[in-house]
């Protein structure tokens, strides 16, 4: 009698499981996933960091002339992972350390020919290819892909402002004469804008240039992109 009444406790236990799970089963099977699981999940997604950068959308087509008087364009970074921002050489106030923050990433990457760095003036009529030669000589700048680009000052404040919507303009209340942001545009090797996103969530679009996180941050996402 017990016997039985065990027999029938373990039919009852296979019918709720049968019940339970057979949809499941049967439904994973349908939608092609019957390999996956929750652990299996986590697997595959621990070498999706780059999933979680936002494509903002294609980084502006620029053609202007570096410090050695070389044409450089969008196609110059074409499968590099590269940062952009907008500056001037005698700025007295952000530049020196934006500046000093370019050259932690400089040397971060230093010799992978698959990372790069454009810095544009937004001072041109002051900043000739000689002077900007003579700024990067004086920061002690390295890379072969770090550019200092000039060229006609509409082009450049049009660039700035409509194309990456990084503020830049002539201010004669302020020193140097000159404002602009102070945040950094990462490019990466298709020519598409990334970013991470906030504590909650939204797109950060650029990098702080001027602050110690924003720097480490944007080094840990150039390293994702060019993993990418």
């Amino acid at each position: 009698m017990f016997k039985n009444k065990s027999y029938i406790g373990i039919s009852f236990i296979i019918l709720v499981f049968g019940i339970y799970a057979v949809p499941k089963i049967i439904s994973r099977i349908q939608n092609n996933e019957v390999v996956k699981g929750e652990r299996l999940d986590m697997v595959s997604g621990a070498n999706s960091d780059v999933e979680k950068l936002t494509k903002i959308g294609p980084a502006p087509k620029f053609e202007l002339i570096n410090q050695d008087n070389i044409k450089i364009t969008n196609e110059t970074y074409k499968g590099k992972v590269y940062v952009l921002e907008f500056f001037f050489t005698t700025c007295p106030s952000i530049c020196p350390k934006m500046n000093q923050s370019m050259l932690v990433i400089e040397k971060t990457f230093f010799g992978n020919p698959n990372f790069g760095i454009v810095s544009i003036t937004i001072d041109p009529s002051h900043d000739t290819p000689s002077v900007l030669k003579a700024h990067a000589e004086l920061l002690g700048v390295k890379s072969s892909n770090w550019n200092f680009l000039t060229g006609d000052r509409e082009y450049i404040f049009n660039l700035a402002n409509k194309g990456f919507n990084l503020y830049a303009g002539e201010n004669s209340n302020v020193d140097g004469g000159f404002e602009h942001s102070g945040l950094f545009a990462l490019v990466d090797k298709n020519g598409i804008i990334r970013c991470r996103k906030d504590d909650f969530g939204n797109p950060i679009l650029y990098y702080d240039g001027l602050d110690k996180k924003g720097v480490r941050d944007i080094q840990q996402d150039i390293n994702v992109l060019l993993k990418e």
